[in-house]
């Protein structure tokens, strides 16, 4: 909801070649222009992934639960995103668990995912999220990385990365204001074998 309405045809004329989509947070919260977006970056064919904020305060299982009941499959051209941070601004969740309950609500949450949509999920991450709980972790997912200001190879000991979020103050056309910018780790042969793949 942050970026307001996105002329997506636009975006996908600015050479765009994928998107990630705020869909739902916590147990209970779910992003207003989510059903918008997916529609409008399946329109444009825009591949798109769904993103899930997850909220200490709460479970797995009741934000799988929540997930699951917003997010149709029709959305998922791309893997589901879980989105793991400290969230320092929280009014209402303080909480830090241990790095083995990270670990341990992470993978149920995703299961419960992959076994729904079919797709294993991307994990997001922050460097002082990752350092604290995830490194030498979850070798077998894909992780989108947020590094603005430098190089992920310096900030993420020994983690292979799918996808890198380099800016936040990034300038796209068709969407008013800054906005996150992201990249994979390939080529665009690498990108569209990648794509198909998790569309088999």
């Amino acid at each position: 909801r942050w970026n307001g309405d996105i002329d997506w045809m636009n975006v996908r004329k600015s050479g765009v070649s994928f998107v990630f989509i705020k869909a739902t947070e916590g147990k209970d919260a779910l992003d207003p222009k989510f059903d918008a977006n997916w529609r409008g970056a399946s329109s444009a064919a825009v591949a798109h992934a769904p993103y899930h904020f997850y909220y200490w305060c709460s479970s797995a299982d009741e934000q799988a639960d929540w997930f699951i009941a917003n997010v149709p499959k029709a959305a998922m051209k791309m893997p589901p995103v879980l989105d793991v941070e400290w969230n320092h601004d929280s009014k209402t969740c303080q909480y830090r668990p241990s790095p083995l309950t990270v670990q341990s609500e992470m993978q149920r949450f995703m299961d419960r995912l992959e076994a729904y949509y079919g797709k294993r999920p991307i994990i997001y991450t922050s460097v002082d999220f990752h350092r604290d709980n995830l490194v030498g972790q979850f070798k077998d997912y894909y992780f989108w990385v947020r590094s603005v200001a430098a190089h992920p190879s310096e900030k993420y000991d020994d983690r292979r990365w799918a996808f890198w979020q380099y800016t936040a103050t990034g300038a796209i056309p068709g969407i008013e204001g800054q906005t996150d910018i992201n990249v994979f780790a390939g080529d665009a042969k690498n990108w569209r074998n990648w794509l198909t793949a998790q569309n088999k």
